[in-house]
């Protein structure tokens, strides 16, 4: 399985920014979907969650209200669309995937085992 994520880049707080990730290699359907981030010098956090069937989504409380995640499953990708960014948005995003058969807590941001290479957000404020 390989994770293939794009859209990072710069934007003014306030604005909106949509990351994708592609998944090859394996059926979408049998993986949760998640997007976790790494803002400078600080850990990896989780950001939100959903499985490749769609249903019901998560997210961390930092980014509730403000992130949505999607998926188009016959496109294999997973979105995450931000709107009102703040600065402390700001980190490296990184998708991930885990086979739903691992029975994980993929939807509190646990057990991943697959990982993309991440994509850069920057938020200028």
């Amino acid at each position: 399985v390989q994770l293939q994520a794009s859209g990072g880049g710069l934007v003014q707080s306030g604005g909106s920014l949509r990351l994708s990730c592609v998944l090859s290699g394996d059926t979408f359907y049998n993986y949760a979907m998640g997007w976790f981030r790494q803002p400078p010098g600080k850990v990896r956090e989780f950001a939100a969650a959903i499985s490749g069937y769609g249903g019901t989504p998560y997210y961390s409380d930092s980014v509730k209200g403000r992130f949505t995640i999607s998926i188009d499953s016959a496109k294999n990708t997973v979105y995450l669309q931000m709107d009102t960014l703040k600065p402390e948005d700001a980190a490296d995003y990184y998708c991930a995937a885990d086979r739903m058969s691992r029975g994980s807590r993929w939807f509190s941001g646990i057990g991943y085992e697959f990982w993309g290479q991440g994509t850069q957000v920057t938020v200028s404020s």
